[in-house]
């Protein structure tokens, strides 16, 4: 793993340093690309770009019960599409993990969309992604998201976890 995690893409460690057959850096990207396209609704963009691996899990900024493996049915795609409109996509890398087998990316996503049928408005999401070497290619194993990029005080994050 990078021994310096706060700091920027190839510095120090291994960071930047062809793992497999693609770059962290590159890896960086093509997630970036995929997650702006999935914002503005263009899932075959995201899925052209992004590939899950049968074990990929999702925890997501929603919280309950973590789901498990991608569904690429029509019917999926089209309620995805549905959910993810019109979006633009920023992301500030925080730290970045690697390994001969794993890449973990730690990131604040800064979205302006439709979601979910709300009106456009600003979303921060603070995100951890994890990609795995699977044979000569990183596939997407874990996404975990949450909304508390601008931090709540202690009485709101309890009654978060109590399920209130």
């Amino acid at each position: 793993m990078n021994p310096n995690p706060h700091a920027p893409v190839g510095a120090g460690g291994r960071c930047g340093v062809a793992v497999g057959i693609e770059s962290i850096s590159h890896l960086m990207a093509r997630a970036s690309r995929a997650n702006a396209a999935l914002v503005r609704g263009d899932i075959d963009g995201y899925v052209d770009l992004m590939s899950h691996a049968p074990d990929y899990t999702l925890m997501s900024p929603f919280g309950g019960t973590p789901t498990r493996g991608f569904v690429l049915s029509s019917e999926h795609k089209a309620a995805l599409a549905g959910f993810f409109r019109f979006g633009t996509f920023e992301e500030e890398v925080v730290a970045t993990y690697e390994s001969s087998t794993l890449i973990v990316l730690v990131t604040i996503e800064r979205v302006r969309a439709e979601v979910g049928g709300l009106q456009k408005q600003d979303w921060a999401l603070r995100v951890t992604q994890v990609f795995r070497l699977d044979g000569a290619e990183w596939r997407f194993v874990h996404r975990h998201a949450d909304p508390l990029a601008n931090g709540v005080g202690l009485p709101q994050a309890a009654a978060l976890a109590r399920g209130a």
